[in-house]
């Protein structure tokens, strides 16, 4: 059962960029993600409830919470940048290099926390970086250069940078916190940073001009992120963590799917062949001991 679970999570992971994307087209990115981080918090705060870890906040030191709290930004800042990138890229592009994350993860985690990588590993590291640079295109990294602030490059390089800073600031902070009261934790943070971000730019106002449509897609991929959450730390309760990881990972494959079934987004030979070595890559990353 937990195996389902665990496709689970990965489906719903994969959908929800596909419905966030519906939700952008006339949506400003900023807007969205703060709208649709009230539903993620709801989710999160219903995690904390149903595990009953509540009553661990008393017990949190002010240093994790520092921790989390920093965690909990570069979150904000990784979903601003993620959604900004969806808006004006293609997913199947976007999605392989938010992906990347797992790389700059091991790379901060081993200046950062010292921690040693095995020959393996790094030849996996090596086969997703590959992967990556087969998926970017001359023109991609030209427009890039000419047109910095409106590339979608740029903001999925962000979003990935930030994830893998989100991945060292939590693993300091999670330590002596259960988990879903940490995500619960530095959700708050997001909703407060994504909101902030809408008042700082003045855009509040273009939260009452979200057509119906689009708010529908918003906050379905919001329950879609929170359905991944669930499945995915229902999978963890029930089976072995070295197979959940790897199969909640393959959901870069739901979005490629989905995204040529919706928006008719088609990869060429070239993007194909990075997409295999990103996926071959990211499993292994989680199956080498």
């Amino acid at each position: 059962m937990w195996l389902l679970y665990a496709a689970g999570s990965a489906f719903f992971a994969g959908v929800t960029s596909i419905l966030a994307k519906c939700g952008i087209r006339k949506t400003d990115s900023t807007v969205a993600t703060a709208v649709r981080t009230v539903v993620v918090l709801v989710f999160a705060w219903i995690m904390v409830l149903v595990t009953g870890s509540i009553g661990q906040l008393r017990k949190i030191r002010g240093s994790t919470y520092v921790f989390l709290i920093l965690s909990g930004a570069a979150t904000g800042a990784s979903w601003l940048c993620y959604f900004k990138a969806l808006q004006v890229g293609d997913i199947n592009k976007v999605v392989p290099i938010d992906k990347s994350s797992t790389v700059l993860t091991i790379l901060l985690a081993l200046i950062f926390l010292h921690e040693g990588i095995s020959f393996p590993k790094a030849l996996a590291v090596a086969v997703i970086a590959a992967g990556i640079l087969l998926m970017i295109e001359r023109k991609d990294v030209e427009e890039t250069k000419q047109e910095a602030k409106g590339s979608w490059l740029l903001y999925a390089a962000g979003s990935a940078f930030f994830a893998s800073l989100t991945a060292i600031l939590g693993k300091i902070g999670i330590q002596g916190v259960e988990s879903n009261l940490g995500t619960g934790i530095r959700t708050c943070v997001v909703l407060l940073m994504a909101w902030g971000m809408v008042f700082v730019t003045g855009k509040q106002k273009e939260v009452r001009q979200i057509g119906r449509k689009e708010l529908v897609f918003i906050c379905c991929s919001g329950i879609a992120t929170g359905a991944s959450w669930l499945c995915y730390y229902r999978a963890l309760q029930e089976g072995p963590a070295s197979i959940v990881a790897p199969v909640d990972r393959l959901s870069v494959l739901v979005t490629v799917a989905f995204s040529y079934l919706v928006f008719g987004e088609r990869l060429g030979r070239k993007q194909a062949a990075g997409l295999f070595l990103l996926t071959a890559g990211t499993v292994a990353m989680a199956l080498l001991p």
